[in-house]
């Protein structure tokens, strides 16, 4: 099995996502605990003085002007976690809660936390066990913290809560970690507060995201180009030429992918000689404007989480000249931001596609298609439903679109009297990025039955190959009316899984 060790710096998005989704081990450098060693000896010093620090030896947000005692310390610490694990709702899946738990790890590593190297050792510990807290939807404000997600992943460590284990079922986690060998942790002075105070949720759910969207940009582009394929639209508006002329080079990059599926078409232009257009129609036409600007925003959103990857996110932080100091860099606004950012590109990329598919359905417009794609239309109604599948997942995902973080509640007494709900702009980002699954999938099924619809034209390699492994995946053809749920079904795995991609690179090389 692939292992991650985790040092002072340098985790990678490849890292978090093999922690999360391939459930690769994770081991601490010996880096990692010397700075771990070095910080904690810093917090313990800070600890025996009468002066209070803020996380050491006082309350917390509005309650922090309250000095606490050595003797209550302790209690101070694992109270934290216990009444800060409130989440309600349904349970959040469990590549986020391994995310969640790996980059919390990964920031207590860098030696700016001032946990002692068990602790980070038993939540290495928990992630090799397979085991995973119960966390809840709600809970979050995306400030200071992630703070119900993570204080539920800190309640495991302390062998208190539930946790579901490596054969998926639920139980105590007192009951997981005895069975797998891990003495419960009794948090010490700032432990408690260092295990919640982070953006770590929103990050591992924006990595997630990013990772999905490589795919599905580029699966978004072959499936605008069948549809242009089977419109009989021209490719010449895909010219390199043409787009360096405004050079955004998301834009560049799903012409380019276009063209390469397009490469050897006997269906586009046809248009030309039989029914002449002057031009496509926008949803066509302009496919590579819009999938384009989606693309540059996903570019942005990555160089966001990349600086936030490389961040010690905590309050206070141990910095390397011994200070102890407080700071506001939990607040999740560059975070959320760009997790809104996306929704809004995810949204637009499938009000886009929806369009095509109407456009592939519609008599009036599809230049010679029949009605609905159907075998025999009014005994046969075709794909007309599948477009108002289609219709009804792009509608919740423009109300998705409504950022997040333009909402703040205030909490904590008006301490935290600004919060940036980055995790409620990720959990709703991870849905909208689901349903533009099912919308490609769904213009996929349109597409190569509208293709396969057009005889006599040679479709190019590329489309032949995608509808070849397509059949060959349970994803039907032209026909007569059937339970059309399953081939959905089909489609949107077919490209979920990337297979779709898969189909087309055999012919045209990797998209870009």
């Amino acid at each position: 099995m692939h292992t991650v060790v985790v040092g002072t710096s340098g985790v990678t998005a490849s890292d978090v996502l093999a922690v999360a989704r391939a459930g690769a081990r994770v081991e601490l450098s010996g880096e990692a605990v010397a700075a771990l060693t070095a910080a904690r000896e810093i917090v313990d010093a800070l600890a025996a003085k009468p002066d209070p620090v803020y996380g050491v030896s006082t309350g917390f947000g509005a309650l922090a002007t309250r000095h606490i005692g050595q003797e209550l310390r302790t209690r101070l610490q694992r109270n934290i976690v216990r009444s800060h694990a409130a989440g309600m709702g349904p349970r959040v899946e469990r590549e986020v809660v391994r995310a969640l738990m790996f980059l919390r790890l990964k920031t207590v590593c860098s030696g700016h936390t001032g946990v002692r190297p068990e602790v980070a050792q038993t939540m290495a510990d928990v992630l090799n066990a397979g085991i995973t807290p119960v966390v809840h939807e709600y809970g979050s404000l995306g400030c200071s913290g992630d703070l119900a997600p993570l204080s539920h992943c800190a309640l495991t460590l302390m062998g208190e809560g539930d946790a579901e284990g490596p054969d998926g079922v639920v139980r105590p986690a007192a009951e997981l970690l005895a069975a797998h060998g891990i003495e419960p942790v009794e948090l010490r002075e700032k432990e408690g507060l260092a295990l919640l105070n982070g953006t770590d949720g929103m990050l591992g759910m924006l990595l997630m995201a990013l990772a999905d969207l490589d795919t599905l940009y580029k699966s978004a582009d072959v499936t605008a180009a069948l549809s242009l394929e089977a419109l009989l639209g021209t490719e010449k508006v895909l010219a390199p030429e043409l787009h360096a002329i405004r050079p955004h080079p998301g834009q560049a990059a799903s012409a380019a992918n276009m063209l390469a599926v397009l490469k050897g078409s006997g269906l586009t232009g046809h248009h030309q000689d039989d029914a002449p257009r002057v031009q496509d129609a926008y949803s066509v036409r302009c496919a590579p404007q819009v999938a384009g600007a989606g693309r540059d925003t996903v570019a942005h959103a990555r160089l966001v989480a990349e600086r936030e990857l490389a961040s010690a996110v905590d309050n206070p932080v141990v910095l390397p000249d011994g200070r102890v100091e407080s700071n506001g860099n939990f607040h999740g606004a560059p975070v959320a931001y760009v997790l809104d950012f996306l929704a809004i590109a995810v949204a637009d990329l499938a009000s886009i596609a929806e369009r095509r598919t109407d456009r592939l359905l519609d008599k009036n417009r599809s230049h010679g298609l029949p009605p609905f794609l159907a075998d025999d239309a009014g005994v046969d109604s075709g794909l007309m439903i599948a477009q108002y599948t289609q219709a009804a997942l792009v509608s919740e995902m423009k109300r998705l679109a409504v950022p997040a973080s333009a909402d703040s509640i205030p909490s904590s007494a008006m301490q935290e009297d600004h919060v940036s709900m980055g995790w409620s702009a990720a959990r709703k980002l991870r849905t909208a990025v689901d349903n533009l699954t099912r919308v490609v999938a769904i213009e996929l099924y349109a597409a190569t039955r509208a293709v396969e619809l057009r005889e006599g034209l040679t479709p190019a390699p590329a489309t032949r190959a995608v509808i070849d492994a397509a059949r060959a995946a349970g994803v039907a053809g032209p026909g007569p009316d059937r339970f059309l749920a399953p081939d959905l079904a089909a489609a949107d795995a077919f490209v979920r899984d990337g297979r779709l991609l898969a189909a087309v690179e055999t012919v045209t090389g990797p998209l870009l």
